[in-house]
């Protein structure tokens, strides 16, 4: 399969994609990704006991506001029009389940800020707990589902 990427142009340079022409249409995604950590530092979590403050809140905060600056973070991607962020959260034993979902209606996907929101969140998780456990472990971030688009509807294996 000798597939054209779409971010060089025909001289082989780093180029934004021109979606100019191409017609608004509904968009979502919906990424995932996990913190592992000791239980100790998941049951400070739960109890609000982080001397930082509420890790859960301070991370959906900081993963919508990173979705919202996508555009801003990687080079070639589009500054997008979200229309809705949520940055949720499954409490494990040890460790900790992000779940993301962006929508927006535009001329192209929204996939890199639904990841974006999961990486951001994790990373606030990691700060935010560092001085309580140093052996935290950020992994799995991938894109879960899409829709919208001229491709269509994708959903991840697993």
């Amino acid at each position: 399969m000798n597939k054209k990427l779409t971010h060089l142009n025909e001289k082989g340079e780093s180029s934004m994609v021109d979606v100019s022409s191409k017609s608004e249409t509904a968009r979502r995604a919906v990424a995932s990704g996990f913190i592992e950590m000791n239980a100790d530092t998941i049951a400070k979590i739960i109890d609000e006991a982080v001397p930082k403050g509420d890790v859960l809140a301070t991370a959906r905060i900081a993963g919508i506001t990173a979705a919202k600056k996508t555009g801003e973070l990687i080079p070639l991607c589009h500054p997008l029009s979200i229309e809705h962020c949520s940055v949720n959260f499954n409490v494990g034993p040890d460790r900790i389940e992000i779940i993301s979902e962006v929508k927006s209606t535009g001329k192209t996907g929204i996939e890199m800020e639904a990841i974006i929101a999961v990486s951001i969140a994790a990373v606030t998780i990691y700060d935010m707990c560092k001085a309580v456990d140093k052996n935290m472990k950020i992994s799995g971030i991938r894109l879960i589902e899409k829709e919208g688009g001229r491709s269509g509807h994708y959903r991840a294996d697993g």
